[in-house]
C-alpha cells in the first residue's frame, strides 16, 4: 500500500482535494486535527508538554490551547520544542492508522499536512503533493475561512514554505486555480498511486 504526504500553503485548497479523493474512497488523515486528539488525549504526549511548558497547560485535564500558544508562537525555540514532541507523535499515530487501512485492504492513503516540509515529515511517504493556487484566491479563501484581514493571512503565509519552493520539492502538483479540473488532476494522481 501506498503511502501519500499531501500538503500546500494556508488556503491553497487542500481540503477540497482531499474530499475528492475520499469520493474516490481513500481514506484522509488529517494531521491537524489528530494533532490536536494527541494534545488532549495521549497520556505520554500530556506529561512531555507539561514537563516542557508547565502544568498549568492543561486545565481540569484540558488543553488550554491559548496559554500554550501565548508560549510557543512568538518564540521560536519553544515552538521546535513543542513540534519535536508532536510530530513524533502524529508520525507514530499515522503509521498505526495506516496499518489498520492496509489490513482493511485499502490501495493507498494519504496524510494532510500544511507543514509537511517545514518540518521535514515527508520521510517516509511513496510520493508527496503539492496542492497550488493563485496568491489572491488563497488569501480571499483563507480571510472568509478564518475571518482575518488580508494582513493576518500575509503573516501567517511568512511563517511558511513559499508556494513554489513546496511545488519544487512535491513530487506531484495539483493546481486548483480555475483553469484545471481538480477531478482530472486527482483521477490522474489515482491511477499512479494505485500502482
Amino acid at each position: 500500500m501506498n503511502r501519500i504526504a499531501l500538503t500546500g500553503g494556508i488556503g491553497s485548497g487542500k481540503s477540497v482535494v482531499c474530499r475528492v479523493f475520499s469520493l474516490l474512497g481513500i481514506a484522509i488523515y488529517d494531521s491537524d486535527s489528530r494533532a490536536k486528539r494527541l494534545m488532549a488525549e495521549s497520556e505520554d504526549v500530556r506529561k512531555r508538554l507539561c514537563a516542557e511548558f508547565g502544568d498549568d497547560i492543561y486545565v481540569d485535564g484540558i488543553l488550554n490551547r491559548a496559554a500554550l500558544a501565548a508560549r510557543v508562537f512568538c518564540d521560536k525555540a519553544a515552538l521546535s520544542r513543542l513540534n519535536a514532541i508532536v510530530h513524533p507523535a502524529v508520525l507514530h499515530d499515522f503509521d498505526c492508522w495506516a496499518e489498520e487501512r492496509a489490513a482493511q485492504g485499502d490501495r493507498y492513503v494519504i496524510m494532510e499536512s500544511a507543514i509537511l516540509f517545514e518540518n521535514n515529515l515527508d520521510k517516509g511517504f511513496d510520493y508527496t503533493v503539492a496542492v497550488d493556487s493563485p496568491l489572491e484566491i488563497r488569501l480571499e479563501r483563507s480571510m472568509r475561512r478564518d475571518r482575518a484581514t488580508r494582513e493576518q493571512i500575509l503573516a501567517r503565509m511568512a511563517n511558511q514554505l513559499p508556494q513554489e519552493e513546496v511545488n519544487s520539492r512535491a513530487d506531484y502538483v495539483i493546481y486548483k486555480d480555475g483553469d484545471k479540473m481538480v477531478w482530472e488532476q486527482v483521477l490522474a494522481l489515482d491511477k499512479v498511486f494505485e500502482a
